[in-house]
């Protein structure tokens, strides 16, 4: 028999429970698992920019994951024709990453379906519901990152209990 969830502690908790088993953002898209569709979307920002490469420490960086984690993705994105990687010929400790035109095909191809999921989310709920979930989703975002800053403060400085 399932317990139903009472305290609004127990119903929050269980209905973002649903959302992680759910997976809705886990899907794979043209045979790259999310992870590589991240690194993707990463290089291609750095398109727009004067040079359109960007350092696999860098892409590290903007995904928060360690540098080894990335040229593991890059490996597999590589073999599948996605992305092109060479080093950097002004610092030559560095690798650089580029898009390849499947690569680009690819990550739009992504792009459209994530847009495509919000778009449907957004008529589903009405604008109004869809402001409100924005502003609350940023609200719970501020609280959380304000949480871990509390507590790695409170690690730094030695105290017992964050």
């Amino acid at each position: 028999m399932e317990q139903t969830a009472t305290t609004p502690e127990q119903k929050l908790f269980r209905t973002m429970m649903q959302f992680h088993k759910l997976g809705w953002h886990q899907k794979s898209i043209a045979g790259c698992k999310p992870s590589e569709i991240r690194v993707l979307f990463c290089v291609r920002r750095s398109m727009n920019l004067p040079n359109p490469e960007i350092k696999v420490s860098e892409i590290s960086k903007q995904l928060d994951v360690t540098s080894p984690t990335i040229t593991q993705l890059l490996k597999g994105l590589e073999a599948n024709g996605l992305i092109e990687r060479h080093i950097d010929p002004i610092d030559r400790r560095a690798v650089v990453v580029k898009l390849t035109r499947k690569g680009e095909m690819v990550a739009q191809q992504a792009a459209d379906a994530f847009f495509a999921s919000m778009h449907g989310l957004l008529e589903y709920l009405g604008e109004e519901q869809s402001n409100q979930l924005v502003d609350l989703l940023s609200k719970v975002l501020r609280y959380f990152e304000e949480r871990e800053a509390s507590m790695y403060h409170s690690l730094w400085n030695g105290d017992e209990e964050a």
